[in-house]
């Protein structure tokens, strides 16, 4: 609080200012001449500095600390100096004074630190000329505070009378530089403005920043104002509209919202559980007003609740034989598969309340997994969800936010039951082996509780708080390779392997499904287009490269596209593709299909492998280079293929008779071996490739060629034997698709022929070896020479 002084006064005690005064630091307070200044004190320094002060003179310098200075004596370099008016001392030892004003001094120097500080100060005079400018910004001044006061409810309205009664323009800016909202360095800034003039249009700066807060504040405020009015007035209307409702024998809205929430609740046939919960959220939510916050948060909540399936259900198709003809309608092959589900539908003939089974369906792109389970859901007469889960980050997708959140919503386990209208659909999670995990969680955690028919019958989903019964869904998730799923994921779903197709299932499922789809997407009928077995044939062996389907049919859609093209400009005859005319509309082929046609060659060989998307062949080549005996292996290889170069290595060392093979002893010693695996720009790694690579280095430095129509797969040891190795399916349709003839395996693998189509069988010879030199006594072409 600063209250204006006395002029005469102030004056009189001007005139005795000594040169030398104690000095008061302030923190956050400048005192300004000709105000009185309250302070309250329990420090021993600073009532010690005004007993003193009041013993003598009674006068006391004001300096305010800078702000960011940590040091006693930094003060600013103008202050005030005062007089003690009145002082009182309390019984708890404290001390109360009321300050005057006086006078701007100037700091010249501290001449005292301790116990208080004291310093030489110099008395500094305003300066100011009574001008027609001074008058004119001195009423201005005036009139925007008067503005402030009429602004601030905590300003006493006697401050206008008080502003007016001051003829001094320089004391007028202190007054009003002290009842104003300022920072210390703009207050400071005031005191130091020693010309009038100068300081009273740097303050109504001040003033006209501070009066457009509190304007803007005054408008805020009676918005607010116009909007609780309008509320009162709407609360008011309401209520007496209820008041008339009753009387009328009619019910207002909200409660017809209500009763019609109660039916509902009644016919969702909910659990005990949710039952209970509902109706406690129903109560609360009666009780609660329209225009709370949380109103529209249990409305939604209750939504959720009532429209779930909790009672809904599918009835299930069990005839067998029918079923087994709708998934033979929809998919060509996929035995496995098809036997499976109709083992359930066998077992739930015979237990009508068994729980779901959870498949895992594992192959290649393209190869059916996501539309076999919307086949069998139209077996079963089920309902069909399917959720991607590619991506999937967020442990809340799952498991569904709570509630405390803004715009919470339950996970998409539930979301997809609600869609589905039912509590038994078969609900596809596509894309498993490709969920993440970040800080938000780990979705395939939450997935442990969903896939598991011992703990599904009561998934609680954060958002809904109660237990749902999903041991009535039938799961099946998809993936194109095992290994990214957890161990414990992979534990709850029984998995079944769909592997890539043969040339001639292609042809079928081209013949029954790709064509026909493709012709009805591009508006064509078999009487416009026919496409002939040979070049489709044509299409699989040189335009394509997979073990699925995905690029066959978008070789077939790019033909009935061109087709379509030629009808709209014209043309109406049949069109009937042959292998010719595949040039015409795909362009130059793609791929080489018949590598059994090239010549052998000395020091490659033709290998086997596995990838997500599939078998493939590889080549291993190998070369012999004046050197000292180093291995050098390119093509961008992994550990485990690197390490099974060196034991083709050591084992061509070890065992390679020269007297047989025609080899020197000493080859090693005066060559570099260089083995190389094509392409080099693609990761590869694992041990398959070991027999390779030892048939590629043998012929090499034997010079005898190995049978380019032979590919070969197997793991070796440094004694030679040959280890089995995994994926053999897709190898063996690989080969087949590249057109070898003999492939050679581990004996340990006859076991995985089972699974191979018979057509591959009859059309491809099998070797099985026990060790290396079987296996390179059928690889390489000279049969006269022999190894070991």
């Amino acid at each position: 609080m600063a209250i204006a002084g006395e002029k005469k006064e102030r004056g009189g005690e001007k005139s005795r200012i000594p040169e030398e005064l104690r000095i008061l630091p302030q923190h956050e307070v400048v005192v300004y001449p000709s105000l009185i200044v309250p302070l309250g004190t329990e420090e021993e320094k600073v009532i010690k500095l005004i007993d003193e002060a009041a013993a003598g003179d009674k006068l006391v310098a004001f300096f305010a600390r800078r702000p960011d200075s940590k040091e006693a004596t930094d003060l600013y370099s103008i202050g005030t100096a005062a007089l003690i008016a009145r002082m009182f001392k309390l019984p708890d030892g404290s001390v109360h004074v009321f300050f005057q004003g006086l006078s701007r001094i100037g700091l010249k120097e501290i001449t005292q630190v301790e116990p208080y500080l004291k310093a030489k100060i110099e008395v500094i005079e305003d300066k100011m000329e009574r001008t027609t400018e001074l008058d004119a910004i001195t009423r201005n001044l005036t009139a925007l505070f008067q503005r402030v006061i009429e602004l601030v409810p905590n300003l006493p309205s006697e401050l206008n009378i008080a502003v007016l009664n001051m003829p001094d323009p320089g004391s007028l800016a202190d007054f009003i530089a002290a009842h104003i909202n300022l920072n210390l360095e703009e207050r400071q800034e005031i005191l130091e403005a020693i010309d009038v003039a100068e300081r009273i249009k740097k303050l109504t700066s001040f003033v006209n920043r501070e009066l457009e807060v509190l304007e803007l504040g005054s408008k805020i405020q009676s918005q607010a104002k116009e909007e609780m009015s309008k509320a009162q007035r709407e609360f008011y209307l309401r209520e007496q509209l209820k008041a008339i409702q009753r009387e009328l024998g009619e019910a207002d809205e909200r409660t017809v919202e209500i009763n019609e929430l109660k039916e509902k609740i009644a016919e969702a046939e909910l659990p005990a559980e949710a039952k209970k919960e509902a109706e406690r959220e129903l109560d609360r939510l009666a009780k609660m007003p329209p225009a709370a916050a949380e109103y529209t948060v249990s409305r939604t909540y209750l939504d959720w609740l009532i429209n779930l399936p909790w009672a809904r259900r599918t009835k299930d198709n069990l005839d067998i034989s029918q079923a087994s003809r709708v998934l033979d309608e929809d998919h060509y092959d996929l035995d496995k598969v098809k036997g499976r589900v109709l083992d359930y539908l066998a077992v739930r003939k015979l237990k009508p309340d068994t729980r779901g089974p959870i498949l895992c369906f594992v192959g290649p792109p393209g190869t059916g997994k996501t539309s076999v389970g919307q086949s069998i859901a139209r077996a079963l007469g089920r309902k069909f969800v399917r959720m991607s889960l590619g991506g999937i980050r967020d442990e809340a997708d799952i498991r569904g936010h709570r509630r405390t959140y803004v715009g919470a919503l339950p996970g998409r386990i539930i979301q997809g039951l609600r869609r589905a209208e039912s509590n038994n659909p078969l609900f596809m999670l596509d894309e498993i082996d490709k969920v993440g995990a970040d800080f938000r969680g780990d979705p395939s955690a939450a997935l442990l509780e969903v896939l598991d028919p011992e703990q599904n019958f009561s998934f609680v989903d954060h958002y809904l708080d109660v237990p749902f019964d999903l041991s009535r869904v039938m799961f099946i998730t998809t993936a194109n390779i095992v290994d990214p799923i957890p161990p414990a994921l992979q534990d709850r779903m029984e998995v079944i392997e769909l592997p890539g197709y043969i040339e001639n299932e292609k042809l079928n499922i081209a013949k029954r499904f790709l064509i026909p789809k493709q012709l009805g997407e591009n508006g064509l009928s078999l009487q416009q287009l026919q496409i002939r077995d040979k070049a489709v044939l044509g299409i699989i062996r040189n335009y394509t490269k997979e073990a699925g389907l995905r690029n066959l049919e978008r070789e077939i859609g790019t033909i009935c596209r061109k087709i379509a093209r030629q009808i709209a400009e014209g043309r109406e005859e049949l069109t009937i593709v042959t292998p010719k005319k595949l040039h015409d509309y795909l362009g130059p082929r793609k791929f080489l299909y018949e590598i059994a046609e090239e010549a052998d060659e000395v020091g490659v060989a033709t290998g086997l492998a596995w990838t997500p998307t599939g078998g493939d062949i590889i080549f291993v080549e190998a070369a012999l280079v004046p050197g000292k005996g180093n291995l050098t292996l390119t093509g961008k290889l992994g550990d485990v293929m690197q390490e099974s170069a060196r034991a083709a290595l050591t084992y061509a060392r070890a065992f390679t008779r020269n007297e047989a093979a025609g080899v020197n002893r000493s080859f090693y010693e005066n060559n570099d071996v260089h083995i190389h695996v094509p392409a080099g720009a693609i990761p590869k790694d694992g041990p398959s490739a070991g027999i390779a690579m030892t048939a590629a280095l043998i012929s090499a430095i034997s010079k005898r060629p190995v049978s380019k129509d032979t590919g070969m797969t197997g793991e070796i040891t440094l004694r030679g034997k040959v280890l089995p190795v995994g994926g053999i399916r897709d190898k063996l349709l690989a080969a087949h698709r590249a057109g070898l003839r003999k492939v050679i395996l581990p004996q340990a693998n006859d076991k995985d022929l089972e699974e191979v189509p018979q057509q591959v069988k009859e059309e491809v010879q099998f070797i099985f070896v026990d060790n290396v030199d079987e296996a390179l006594r059928s690889a390489l072409r000279d049969r006269k020479a022999y190894i070991k």
